[in-house]
């Protein structure tokens, strides 16, 4: 058998072009394709983003909507924040905090028990007779800055019926969670104690409204939830936040989530 020389090697050269070119198309098609699956993302997650309210049918035949939450664990437990439903209920009359699941006109109502609460983290677990679709959470590991995220809510309220809206951004930074007060009488007992520990959260470089409250970030690339809603910059009152919305939002980690889950012996 006769071996011509260098065919080898032209055959490994050819070969490795080959598949370098293989390569490239098939990284542009899952770039491209993750560019395009927002959408289907958002029919994913859907099902699982509720709207949390106080529903007195004595008072409205409609709920009155407070904020965003989510469905996590076996499906029976609410997530949202502990500043949505830290009302104190009227005992007079009929009053319970409800998730309103669906979308529409007319969303179903499921009537929640508050399992676990912690104030100077915002965040406040509860819990629902029926079992609805949950979403999958990241991991305690910090997500970086520059991550691309996106978060459904309900921004305002359900005055026609219950329809998620989407917003997409990025992790802007990784900061202590510091409220900041023009003065001393501004000063609440949650803030001093964040001020005496601070944790860290994420700055978002994104839109979020009051509704929005509870509402869960996901990771753009895997539909994972790192995070919880929580506040917006503010700066020329509270109206401007409708009005002349900063563009900087705050949410926290989804480790503190699970360290109140713990508290109550509820894995996540």
């Amino acid at each position: 058998m006769q071996i011509k020389k260098g065919s080898a090697t032209k055959n490994g050269y050819w070969g490795g072009i080959v598949f370098a070119l293989v390569c490239l198309c098939f990284s542009s098609i899952a770039v491209a394709q993750q560019a395009q699956s927002l959408p289907e993302s958002i029919k994913q997650i859907a099902p699982s983003v509720v709207g949390i309210a106080i529903y007195a049918p004595i008072e409205s035949k409609a709920p009155q909507i407070l904020g965003t939450g989510f469905v996590v664990g076996n499906g029976k437990y609410i997530v949202t924040n502990y500043h949505v439903v830290s009302k104190e209920l009227d005992p007079t009359i009929v009053q319970n905090f409800v998730a309103l699941s669906g979308t529409g006109p007319n969303p179903a109502l499921h009537k929640m028990k508050i399992v676990a609460i912690d104030p100077v983290h915002d965040i406040a677990i509860l819990s629902i007779d029926k079992t609805l679709p949950a979403l999958r959470l990241a991991s305690d590991s910090l997500v970086d800055p520059g991550t691309s995220v996106f978060f459904t809510g309900f921004p305002i309220g359900a005055v026609l019926g219950l329809y998620p809206a989407t917003h997409q951004g990025i992790i802007a930074a990784v900061t202590p969670d510091v409220n900041p007060a023009s003065n001393a009488n501004q000063l609440t007992l949650q803030m001093l104690d964040r001020l005496k520990t601070p944790f860290l959260i994420y700055q978002l470089d994104a839109t979020a409204y009051p509704g929005n409250s509870g509402s869960p970030v996901f990771n753009r690339n895997n539909n994972e939830v790192v995070a919880i809603i929580n506040k917006v910059f503010v700066s020329q009152g509270k109206e401007s936040a409708l009005t002349n919305p900063s563009g900087i939002s705050y949410a926290i980690p989804i480790r503190d989530l699970r360290k109140l889950a713990k508290t109550v012996d509820l894995t996540l």
